[in-house]
């Protein structure tokens, strides 16, 4: 195995968008650095079925227009 290759790896903490923390270990910044997370498991969509489609334009109006005969025929 070559030496000096691999990136240093470390602990260290992450902050999650409600304010709990953990500690894990990464290549990330230096030993001890706090990564603060602005989107994970507890606050995104795909995670809480909470989900708000934003139609700009009617982009989905439109999608749901053009396709309406598509579909499994029975």
């Amino acid at each position: 195995m070559k030496t000096d290759i691999h990136p240093d790896y470390h602990e260290i903490n992450v902050v999650m968008t409600d304010g709990t923390s953990f500690k894990t270990r990464s290549t990330m910044g230096k030993p001890g650095d706090t990564l603060r997370l602005d989107i994970d498991p507890k606050s995104h969509p795909a995670w809480t079925g909470v989900q708000k489609l934003l139609d700009t334009g009617g982009q989905i109006a439109k999608f749901n227009k053009r396709f309406a005969g598509f579909g499994l025929k029975k």
